[in-house]
């Protein structure tokens, strides 16, 4: 019987991620979208916007996370917010004497 190695273990396969690279929120944290809708908007603006308790009702970026985390609904009504904001944004800089 010949010399053979013994067999190593096979690593499990990790799977690939999927590409991110056409997602305008990949590697934005949801606190840096709340934070930046605050600063934008204001959690009066926002509360009309998105309304939700945690905009208000004694608003804070910690108690919108909480509740954003566990609302799947209300997060992507407030990411869509986001994404509006920045279109917007970009708009206004791209024609500034509209």
């Amino acid at each position: 019987m010949p010399n053979t190695p013994p067999q190593l273990p096979l690593q499990p396969q990790t799977p690939k991620p999927v590409p991110q690279a056409r997602n305008p929120l990949h590697g934005l944290t949801l606190e840096t979208i709340v934070t930046a809708l605050e600063a934008h908007y204001g959690w009066a603006k926002l509360g009309e916007l998105v309304p939700v308790r945690c905009f208000t009702h004694e608003p804070s970026v910690g108690s919108s996370l909480k509740f954003l985390r566990r609302t799947p609904w209300a997060r992507e009504r407030v990411e869509g917010l986001f994404l509006f904001m920045q279109r917007e944004a970009r708009r206004a800089k791209s024609n500034p004497g509209s």
